[in-house]
């Protein structure tokens, strides 16, 4: 199942757990230009439903950033928190169909669990067994090909059931996990199109299992390069990533586009936010990046003052 006759509707979801860094600023202006291209529509969706994980104010920290850049989005800034029912339904659902099942195995029971590309492969543990208690929710999975055309990358498959086992939904603590949540708010809100870092590019045969599993369309998808640090190491907040500087939003935005393969003019700085998004929505070309997997640090603004 496919969008392709829906309209173009683009996204950008960052989780608050800092501010906006530069690595996450290649996303949103990626993701933005694609949509107004396009002649579509771009989302603002914060996804707050993590709550160890974030922090106090960041989620503002980033709205402010994405406005200083002159990034517009259509509609109310969307808040995954507030679709926990929904995800929560969808789980008793799947649970109900038997497409998902609970699993009480401790991060000590899999310890010394086969492994593979994606990480420990669940060997199935809790399948036929009917658990109580504190448990986890796993979504049962198929070993047929799941794959995925890939705008920048290209075809992606994986053998779910073998490659990396039934995996999770919803955790031990009750929050729901990153890749169902996902697949509900995009589906629910319309997007066509995903446009996001290659680090995801693993989690996204998934992403298009559920869809099939929920009988949800899936959208394309375009996984940009990751932006590496001066020590090669992937640009994040777990890494120390500064927040993005906002004092010549004209200058980064410039700095963005040349890490992002589009060859701004010299010129181009010198501007204002206006002529640079004048320059950006004439010339964009997502194509420019095909088969891009890491952006050097000596291509982009990384530190910045």
């Amino acid at each position: 199942m496919s969008r392709n006759n829906a309209p173009h509707t683009g996204r950008f979801a960052p989780s608050p757990t800092g501010p906006l860094h530069f690595g996450s600023l290649l996303t949103a202006v990626a993701s933005f230009a694609q949509a107004r291209v396009n002649a579509g529509r771009w989302l603002l969706r914060i996804e707050d439903i993590d709550p160890p994980r974030e922090v106090s104010g960041a989620d503002q920290l980033i709205i402010d950033a994405l406005e200083a850049f002159g990034l517009e989005w259509d509609g109310p800034v969307i808040y995954q928190s507030r679709a926990n029912e929904r995800h929560a339904d969808v789980v008793k659902s799947l649970i109900a169909d038997r497409l998902a099942y609970k699993c009480t195995c401790s991060r000590r029971d899999l310890a010394d669990v086969r492994r593979g590309a994606l990480g420990a492969i669940y060997p199935g543990t809790c399948r036929a067994a009917e658990k109580d208690g504190e448990c986890a929710i796993r979504i049962r999975t198929t070993n047929g090909e799941t794959c995925v055309e890939d705008q920048l990358q290209g075809r992606i498959c994986q053998r779910l059931e073998s490659e990396s086992g039934d995996f999770i939904i919803r955790r031990r603590d009750g929050l729901i996990a990153y890749h169902l949540a996902v697949v509900l708010d995009d589906a629910d809100e319309g997007v066509t199109e995903v446009v996001r870092g290659i680090d995801l590019l693993d989690s996204t045969p998934r992403h298009v299992f559920l869809q099939q599993s929920l009988g949800l369309a899936t959208p394309s998808y375009a996984h940009i390069p990751v932006a590496l640090n001066t020590d090669g190491q992937k640009l994040s907040k777990l890494t120390g990533a500064a927040a993005v500087d906002l004092s010549r939003p004209a200058l980064t935005l410039v700095q963005a586009l040349a890490a992002l393969s589009q060859d701004p003019p010299s010129d181009l700085s010198d501007g204002t936010l206006a002529d640079v998004w004048e320059w950006t929505l004439g010339h964009w070309n997502l194509q420019a990046m095909l088969g891009e997997r890491t952006i050097a640090a000596d291509r982009c603004a990384l530190e910045q003052a």
